[in-house]
């Protein structure tokens, strides 16, 4: 299968690469340990993300709320620590606000194995109290200017029972309106958002959590949604194994969000936040740790941004128990990375969309690759979700006569993919040092490259992709400039004459 793609000079397509604006992670307790910091030192010193978002910020492990002689202390040591740690990184948090302490609780119904609470406030005043008095604290310890940049977003999922008791919308929107009047009675300027749906009844929570926020009187400031791209998975022991969604169903419901929106006038233009996404929604999901994975989400990334002001992907590392701890190295968790630092093939995607951030005008996209340029240089992504080869011809703008580099990365089977080293290995659950550092110098893109000096005003790139990959190239000019006296090709070819 060949394609033939031809770049025009004076072509332009939309692209809005929104990938680095926020990063999820596992619950907010564990950026207390040291695997998790090491983890988001890594993946943030590479990729540089701008907010991150974690569940539990009032679950009872962060010891901010709790009850003393009937009444409700807080306490925000833990919060401290944390807050502290993720801007020393450079990142903002998105607050996510949950699960419910049991001090306020309502029941006694959670999730996850560290039984994150999914009541219902007993008393909603005590919920504003809770949330007012944590905003008042970070705008005491880090100014008003700084706090208020963190978006806000009130519960995760509400419109599944898991996450939230009965999954009972008209409960939810209460604690909305409460939430949202408290936030405004610290400091107008902190932007609320809601309502944090994910896949079955998005479109009639959306559509009618607006339609409660119209009758309320709520200047909501931005819609967060969730977005995974598989159907419902298959268990084997405590692995799931999904098939994949068609990707234009899911970029069709991401537009009908926006289309819902729109319909109100009040709300008209308002910002989507895809506060996750990823491929599958579970922990044990193994397609994260596949080369597959990197090429759908090179498929997402570059249209993600159509339609939404951030996404968010599900997560920066597999430091997550919310079906307990993992007991072997890849595990299909979430991460961009697993223990030890060590990437994943879907890191590689977001480093890859990274360099194209440096670049300025799109000039190509289709649903299998993206092309930008920049003074005659020229970078792309192309992937291959297929389980065939794929050949692919990209006939770029050059100067005739003039010297160019073609550098390729590529991330395939075998390529930047230690998931199948781990396995040739056996599969060992708990690795030695030793065995780690050689997955981590198996976890990088195949690197190549070529001088080329076209003869044309058009010089075709061609690429070609296994399955399941994803490629970066970039297209430049690059003269040669050697020392005095050395020749490349007489030092290669030196004693085999």
């Amino acid at each position: 299968m060949e394609d033939s793609i031809m770049i025009s000079s004076d072509s332009s397509v939309p692209f809005h690469n929104r990938a680095f604006s926020c990063i999820g992670s596992s619950r907010m307790g564990l950026a207390l340990t040291r695997e998790y910091q090491e983890e988001l030192k890594y993946v943030q010193e590479r990729l540089h993300f701008t907010h991150i978002r974690a569940h539990g910020l009032f679950c009872d492990d962060m010891g901010i709320c709790r009850r003393r002689d009937g009444k409700l202390v807080f306490c925000f040591t833990y919060l401290d620590r944390v807050i502290d740690f993720y801007l020393s990184l450079g990142l903002r948090p998105f607050l996510e606000l949950g699960f419910m302490p049991e001090a306020l609780a309502s029941g006694t119904q959670t999730v996850f194995v560290w039984k994150g609470n999914v009541t219902p406030p007993r008393e909603q005043q005590e919920w504003a109290e809770l949330v007012q008095a944590t905003l008042r604290h970070l705008i005491d310890r880090y100014g008003a200017e700084t706090a208020v940049q963190w978006p806000i977003e009130v519960w995760n999922e509400p419109n599944l029972d898991i996450f939230w008791s009965g999954a009972d919308k008209d409960a939810y929107f209460t604690l909305f309106q409460t939430t949202f009047r408290a936030v405004q009675g610290v400091d107008s300027r902190f932007q609320v958002c809601g309502p944090a749906v994910c896949g079955g009844d998005d479109e009639v929570w959306i559509r009618d959590f607006l339609q409660y926020c119209r009758e309320q009187g709520l200047a909501v400031d931005a819609i967060t949604r969730h977005h995974y791209t598989i159907e419902r998975p298959i268990k084997k022991g405590e692995y799931a194994y999904s098939a994949l969604m068609d990707p234009e169903a899911g970029f069709a419901s991401l537009r009908t969000t926006r289309e819902i929106i729109d319909s109100f006038p009040e709300y008209r233009g308002l910002p989507v936040h895809l506060t996750e996404f990823n491929t599958s929604y579970t922990s044990r999901g193994v397609i994260h740790d596949t080369t597959l994975n990197a090429a759908l989400l090179a498929q997402q990334l570059s249209r993600l941004g159509d339609v939404n002001e951030s996404y968010s992907y599900w997560t920066f590392g597999d430091l997550f128990e919310e079906e307990g701890v993992p007991s072997a190295l890849f595990h299909g968790g979430f991460g961009l990375v697993t223990q030890g630092c060590i990437p994943k093939p879907a890191f590689w995607t977001f480093a890859f969309y990274r360099q194209l951030r440096q670049v300025c005008r799109c000039r190509y996209r289709d649903e299998k690759c993206i092309v930008l340029e920049r003074n005659g240089d020229f970078q792309g992504i192309l992937w291959n979700t297929g389980s065939e080869e794929r050949t692919v011809s990209v006939c770029v703008p050059c100067r005739a006569g003039q010297a160019y580099l073609l550098l390729k990365r590529l991330i395939a089977e075998g390529c930047g993919d230690p998931l199948k080293l781990w396995h040739d290995l056996g599969e060992p659950p708990y690795p030695s040092q030793e065995v780690l550092q050689l997955l981590r110098d198996a976890a990088v893109p195949l690197t190549s490259s070529e001088r080329v000096t076209p003869e044309e005003k058009q010089q075709a790139l061609v690429f070609r992709l296994p399955p399941c990959a994803v490629l970066f190239f970039t297209w430049k000019i690059c003269p040669l400039v050697p020392d005095t006296g050395y020749e490349y090709e007489t030092a290669i070819s030196e004693g085999t004459k």
